[in-house]
Parts: structure tokens; sequence; C-alpha cells
């Protein structure tokens, strides 16, 4: 419930306490508040269990938390009657990146390599991606280039 409270704060918390409502009337407010939490609880589960009963038996395996869209999605992904799991273990990202930068410098990938290597039929080219200059006629403009200005 108080996960994000640091023990300096909750220090704080005990001295302000201590000072606003005194040594004398501290223990009963204590007893209070718990009391009043502990009945909340017990209205709280009263009432998920009146709910289970007026729902029946189908929606036996029900959890509120379930309502929480968070939760939902994470319980949804994790049941892996789509194969999921399969599918995102099925790519392999460092590798696809390697692929791209090793196009993009002009080197042979090695899966690029292998699979040109058994088959016969291709060519083998690289695609050269460094820009060239283009000549330009005597009364032509060169083109704008929105970076350089």
């Amino acid at each position: 419930m108080f996960n994000d409270i640091g023990p300096l704060e909750l220090v704080t918390l005990v001295v302000l306490a201590v000072l606003v409502f005194g040594p004398e009337k501290l223990p009963k407010m204590i007893q209070d508040v718990t009391r009043t939490i502990r009945k909340i609880r017990e209205f709280s589960e009263s009432a998920k269990a009146d709910i289970r009963e007026e729902l029946g038996p189908e929606f036996k395996d029900f959890e509120f938390e379930d309502l929480n869209p968070k939760t939902f999605i994470r319980k949804q992904l994790d049941n892996d009657e789509l194969g999921l799991k399969e599918i995102r273990n099925g790519f392999d990202l460092k590798k696809e990146m390697a692929d791209v930068t090793d196009a993009v410098h002009g080197r042979e990938s090695e899966s690029s390599a292998s699979s040109s290597s058994s088959s016969s039929g291709s060519t083998g080219g690289t695609v050269d991606m460094t820009k060239k200059r283009e000549k330009l006629d005597q009364d032509e403009r060169p083109p704008f280039d929105a970076d350089a200005t």
C-alpha cells in the first residue's frame, strides 16, 4: 500500500503524528485507524463474495483484479493460445540490424553470404547506397537541400 514511502519519510510521519496528537492520544488513534481499515476490508470482501455469488458458478474463477486494463492485457498476452511467444522468440533484432548495417555499408552479411553461395542463379551484386554527385547543365541550378540550410 505504501511502497513509495522511504524510511526517512516514515520517521517524519511518526514524529509529526506524535507532535499533532500527543503521546497520550496516539495509541488510541492508531487503534481507531486500524479498526477502521479492518472494517473496510471486511466490507470489501463481503461485497466481492456477494457479487461472485450473484454471478453464478460460471464466474467462479473471476478475479476483480482482472478489471484493471493492464492486468487484463498482461493475462491475455501470457495466455499462449495464439503462439505469440513463438512469434516473439522468432525475431532476432540484433541479427536483423546487423544485416541492415552491412547492407548500408556495402558489406555482405553472413546470412546473405550463405544464401548467395547456396543459390547458383543469383547475381550476387550489392546495392550502392552512397550519394553520388550528378553533373548539372550550365544553366541548371543545384537542388535545394533543406538539411544544409
